[in-house]
């Protein structure tokens, strides 16, 4: 457990409510619990030493190690390989429902399907991100571990008793190790239980079995409603999968990743939080979600930014751009100075400190959804109607103004092009429902609005010498995230300006296919060191080539992005020139992207003569 593992190469598991991570090594060193938001228990990603993991692997033998998903659900099988025998650990989490619970299962079954096989299990937890002690309970079916503030029960599942005479079970230092040798057929593992009242039990095959096959079904009835039949069909289930375990059931809010502190560069400085609702990706996944058909999970997201919306208009404040998924405000940015962090990649930071930032895209993306969704049949009531209006006249008067950006700059505000168009959509799809559906507005002023951003766009975000759209209106550096323009309808694609941009970005931004946000170098943003290329920005580089009518290459580019997928198709946030995968994971922005491009490319390739 001295190295790292690299951090495509684990597995992602969830209840609905909270999420885990486990390596293709059998090690669980990623678990936060009651929810996404909460401290870690086991936080090895973040320090090897001091974080704790779970770690389930052939004991005192050579071995190699896959991993793959029961097809059509989220449960993760861990082969191990060896010239002895073939042993799987299975690891899942039971679905929680949708009402917040702090009793969260986790299991971890181990079967030996050839030969035989020694393996040892250490578990070692470390509660509140390695900061409380802990104390060990032992009973005769497992253990309890227990903190000043949560405690972790550990049941044995027990599918035979000779078992009991061929494993050792001890307490260390760090924690609990058991060591035991399985045979063709035999069977093991335990259940992890959260803030359990009841002392550990003996789990029966039956329980394990029946456990195994609710989860089962459920993500496969899930996954049964999705109309999507196209190309691409496997990435962009599991891709809606990785969407949905993100998804916070009691609320419907959609985390940006379940991780905190994955640098975008090993031993920089950008190592952010992300267990949280942004305002934009969540609206982003609105779009993903109605063109796959989960109308259900867009409704439920759709009304936690009502009550968002609706506690903004209460405090007499903007919308903030992220929330906690129980939609408290506070993100409090602190330092855990004793954690070395990924690969020494310090400061490891939680809460996030741009919560507080302005940031006028969040509108855009906001409305487009609230539009969309109303176009397929999700339709807000007259309060809902009410607070737009507010927002929407409170944007007629704050969007010419200084802002941070999508891209969270902590350099200072900056009139950043892509805000001024995502402020220009808003006030277009609000005209638009306005329109539809007769309501009542001052949607005089707002076209007034819609058509002075329209022009000053036109005017000061094309550079004249650069003959490209670009980040702000002081500077010539070209910005990825203007390659959304075509798409919400703020330009054509056979444009001429926008054609001259799209080859700008081609020469400037694109690398191989992999996309780059922008040049930190030539547009300071705060912060030392670079960054990888942006997944999202792949995507929607490739959705700009196929609206541009390049459809060659936008397929090309695309099947190269798949190649990039972790082997089990997961991405992180970023992907480094190596094709290492860079920046929490996986990440909602990236699979979100992944399916609208999957969606929109292949009903361009079925049109095309």
């Amino acid at each position: 457990m001295d190295s790292y593992p690299a951090v495509e190469a684990h597995g992602l598991i969830g209840d609905l409510q909270t999420a885990a991570l486990v390596s293709i090594n059998g090690t669980l060193d990623w678990f936060c619990a009651p929810r996404f938001d909460s401290p870690s228990i086991f936080g090895g990603l973040l320090d090897r030493r001091r974080g704790g993991y779970f770690q389930i692997s052939p004991d005192g033998v050579d071995y190699t190690s896959k991993q793959l998903y029961l097809p059509g659900t989220p449960i993760l099988i861990t082969r191990f390989l060896s010239s002895d025998g073939v042993g799987e650990l299975v690891d899942f989490m039971p679905v929680a429902g949708d009402r917040p619970t702090d009793r969260h299962r986790l299991v971890r079954m181990l079967r030996v399907v050839r030969g035989s096989m020694r393996f040892r299990a250490d578990c070692r937890p470390r509660f509140n991100y390695g900061r409380d002690p802990y104390k060990l309970e032992a009973y005769p079916d497992g253990s309890v571990l227990r903190s000043t503030t949560q405690s972790l029960t550990l049941g044995t599942i027990r599918y035979a008793e000779r078992l009991s005479e061929e494993h050792e079970r001890r307490r260390t230092e760090e924690g609990l190790c058991v060591v035991a040798t399985l045979h063709e057929g035999e069977a093991g593992g335990v259940v992890l239980e959260t803030n359990s009242p009841d002392p550990p039990r003996a789990y029966s095959p039956d329980e394990v079995r029946e456990m195994l096959e609710e989860t089962r079904d459920f993500w496969r009835r899930w996954l049964d409603r999705s109309r999507y039949t196209g190309r691409w069909r496997e990435m962009v289930e599991r891709s809606a999968m990785t969407l949905k375990l993100m998804t916070y059931a009691p609320t419907g809010a959609l985390i940006a990743a379940p991780t905190a502190g994955l640098p975008e560069q090993v031993g920089g400085e950008r190592n952010w939080d992300y267990r949280y609702t942004w305002i934009r990706d969540a609206s982003f996944s609105v779009h993903a979600l109605l063109g796959l058909g989960f109308t259900d999970e867009a409704a439920g997201y759709l009304r936690w930014l009502g009550d968002r919306v609706q506690d903004a208009e209460r405090d007499g404040v903007p919308l903030q751009i992220m929330y906690r998924v129980d939609g408290s405000p506070d993100l409090t940015e602190e330092v855990l100075g004793h954690l070395e962090g990924y690969r020494g990649s310090g400061p490891v930071r939680v809460g996030n400190g741009a919560a507080r930032q302005l940031q006028l895209d969040i509108y855009g993306e906001a409305l487009n959804s609230i539009h969309l969704a109303d176009s397929h049949g999700l339709k807000g009531p007259h309060q809902a109607w009410l607070r737009i209006v507010r927002i929407i006249d409170w944007l007629c008067d704050n969007w010419d103004q200084p802002e941070d950006g999508i891209w969270e700059s902590r350099a200072g505000p900056q009139d950043y092009t892509y805000g001024r168009l995502m402020s220009w959509v808003a006030l277009d799809r609000a005209i638009r429902l306005a329109d539809r559906h007769g309501r009542p507005a001052d949607t005089g002023r707002w076209v007034t609005a819609r058509n002075a951003i329209y022009d000053q766009i036109m005017t000061r975000g094309f550079h004249p010498g650069r003959g490209a759209f670009v980040q702000h209106y002081a500077t010539d550096v070209l910005d990825a995230a203007l390659l959304a323009m075509p798409s919400v309808g703020f330009v054509t694609p056979t444009d001429p300006m926008w054609q001259l941009t799209l080859r700008a970005m081609d020469s400037e931004l694109v690398s191989d296919s992999l996309v780059y946000r922008y040049n930190p170098d030539a547009s300071p943003d705060g912060l030392a060191g670079d960054e990888a290329t942006f997944t999202m920005c792949t995507f929607w580089y490739v959705q700009a080539l196929a609206e541009s009518g390049r459809l060659d290459d936008a397929r090309l580019t695309f099947e190269k992005m798949l190649t990039y997928a972790s082997p089990l198709g997961l991405y992180a946030e970023e992907i480094a020139p190596s094709g290492e995968q860079m920046g929490n994971f996986p990440q909602a922005f990236s699979h979100l992207s992944l399916i609208s491009t999957a969606v929109n490319l292949d009903r361009l390739l079925d049109a095309r003569p």
